[in-house]
């Protein structure tokens, strides 16, 4: 079988028409080869769980490429939507059904989520006094065995006449669920504006808003996550250097 119309295209793979309904993933060519099965051995983990997002099938080479073949998912990115209508109370809303359905779930052979920000954390680039004091936070957060997405964001939210499916399971992992509602925190709140950007104060007023919707809806408040924020805003610097530090002047 070959790959039929492109369907989307990313930072790190363009999916494609596939047969019966499916859709594959194929990662650009020289994306590590343990990269990709990891994507695969983390849907495969939650393939049977009970949160809608699409099945995964089968790990795949094709033109020098592995890939994934997935169930497509036809509909628009939560992300486009809430920008294309304005309503961040209903992104809000939508956002947080997912993610209760998600954290509802207990995993266990998947890495602890503490193993991934004290990895991060010991790469980014701070004093030696701050690292050691965000590693300390770091172990003793809460320990656990729920499932976190790790990306969850409206970008990863796929938004059709169904409802809602979850995509991207690069990152998932076991631990609290705080942590994994504190990362959705610092995606949508503490990155930077993009780059070029008309409006940025303006968008960060809109991020700003989103978090606190979804907080809200998510029932806790800054306080309860203030540590996991911390512990993330640091990690965030050895995860992706050349984000511009906006997190380490607002999360405090």
């Amino acid at each position: 079988m070959n790959p039929g119309e492109i369907v989307g295209v990313g930072n790190t793979a363009t999916v494609y028409e596939w047969e019966n309904g499916k859709v594959v993933k194929l990662f650009r060519e020289g994306y590590p080869y343990q990269d990709a099965i990891r994507e695969f051995e983390n849907a495969m983990a939650v393939n049977d769980m009970d949160f809608p997002k699409p099945k995964a099938y089968e790990f795949i080479s094709y033109g020098g490429k592995n890939g994934i073949v997935y169930d497509k998912v036809t509909g628009e990115s939560l992300l486009d939507w809430t920008l294309r209508t304005g309503n961040l109370q209903e992104c809000a809303i939508l956002m947080s059904k997912a993610h209760k359905a998600i954290l509802n779930h207990d995993i266990r052979n998947v890495p602890d989520y503490k193993d991934f920000l004290i990895h991060q954390i010991k790469k980014a680039s701070v004093t030696k006094e701050e690292r050691l004091k965000t590693l300390h936070l770091a172990e003793q957060l809460e320990d656990g065995t729920t499932l976190c997405h790790g990306d969850f964001h409206p970008g990863n939210l796929m938004l059709s006449q169904d409802g809602i499916s979850v995509i991207d399971f690069m990152n998932i992992c076991r631990g609290s669920r705080l942590y994994d509602i504190a990362r959705t925190v610092y995606l949508i709140e503490y990155t930077p504006v993009p780059n070029g950007a008309d409006n940025p104060e303006e968008i960060r007023t809109i991020k700003g808003i989103l978090s606190r919707f979804y907080l809200e809806q998510m029932n806790l408040t800054k306080d309860d996550i203030k540590d996991y924020l911390s512990a993330i805003s640091v990690a965030r610097m050895g995860e992706c250097p050349k984000e511009q530090g906006e997190a380490e002047r607002e999360v405090q």
